[in-house]
């Protein structure tokens, strides 16, 4: 059961911790599994068995396990080529009645810029990122909670999803969930680069490559690039994959547990509380990220949290394993 924000501070204290707040971890998501019947081929870009890197050997949060770089041997598999969206996942609850874990627990974390100011330093928030409020009734159809509604974002990403949330749509859509190096190459694309559009930082006033925070996080954004929360899912230029939105916007379930690789006593207190929570890799940053801040947006950032977490800036992708010809994009 996830630690409610008044119980207790969160174990995970990172140097700036990102904006997901521990969901508890104290017990492993199990996800359902349904019968595969809506695959939606279309969505998906299929990539060629090739020579991979993971992470980076110039990274920028170390105690992340951003690097060293390593070489990996990746089979064919395809991607889906949007973020899981508010419509694809409402076709998913209509279909099996499924209930997301945010529904079943009565509550997910709001950033505090779309809850009532007034109500702001009344509610319970996250220790560890206290601009993340508690709300009541807040999931992935009222993203605010009580009074809020999809209706107007169904071509958004679905958030407040947790891990098995988003592994019981991976079963009913036939796919799965990728692993942190099919991510980082996918992302990647051909060229190489920092972010899926080559080495060019994002920044406040002329270059809006991606969701992410403009102006002064976590009290002034801007939204020079013409969001303040999520973007629909085929905002923004896409990659040489054509992938979109693979950085930003909202961030991404994986398969993998989240470790960190390195041997300094940082890491195996890091590595040693994410065990206890069980937690499990994201990547892709958010639309709350900024330069300032966690710089989180970069393709071999990463960050883990317990599989029960959900917020309004996480979503999902879909992965698939190889179609015969295994062709590349």
């Amino acid at each position: 059961m996830r630690t409610r924000p008044e119980d207790a501070a969160s174990t995970s204290r990172v140097d700036k911790p990102c904006c997901v707040p521990a969901g508890g971890g104290s017990r492993a998501a199990q996800p359902e599994n349904f019968a595969s019947s809506c695959a939606d081929r279309s969505e998906i870009v299929w990539i060629g068995a090739s020579d991979s890197v993971v992470g980076t050997d110039d990274p920028l949060l170390a105690i992340d396990g951003e690097g060293p770089a390593r070489k990996v041997r990746l089979r064919p598999y395809g991607i889906d080529r949007h973020a899981v969206s508010n419509q694809r996942f409402a076709a998913f609850v209509a279909d099996t009645g499924y209930v997301t874990e945010a529904e079943k627990f009565g509550w997910s974390f709001v950033f505090k810029g779309f809850v009532q100011p007034a109500l702001v330093h009344t509610l319970p928030a996250a220790p560890e990122a206290p601009w993340w409020i508690r709300i009541e009734g807040a999931y992935w159809k009222h993203p605010e909670g009580e009074g809020s509604h999809i209706g107007d974002r169904e071509t958004h990403p679905a958030v407040h999803v947790s891990w098995a949330d988003a592994r019981a749509f991976a079963s009913w859509a036939g796919g799965r969930l990728p692993s942190e190096a099919e991510w980082e190459n996918a992302a990647r694309g051909r060229s190489g680069g920092a972010y899926p559009w080559g080495d060019r930082a994002p920044d406040d006033s002329a270059f809006f490559p991606c969701n992410i925070w403009q102006g002064r996080f976590p009290d002034i954004n801007d939204a020079a690039d013409g969001y303040a929360g999520t973007a629909p899912v085929d905002s923004f230029a896409p990659n040489d994959f054509g992938l979109y939105n693979m950085v930003g916007n909202t961030w991404e379930w994986c398969e993998d547990p989240f470790r960190v690789r390195s041997l300094t006593r940082a890491a195996k207190i890091r590595n040693q509380v994410a065990r206890s929570q069980q937690q499990r890799l994201m990547k892709g940053g958010s639309y709350l990220c900024h330069t300032s801040y966690c710089h989180r947006y970069r393709i071999a950032a990463r960050l883990g949290c317990p599989p029960d977490s959900a917020t309004g800036h996480l979503g999902f992708r879909l992965a698939y394993d190889a179609r015969p010809d295994s062709a590349q994009p």
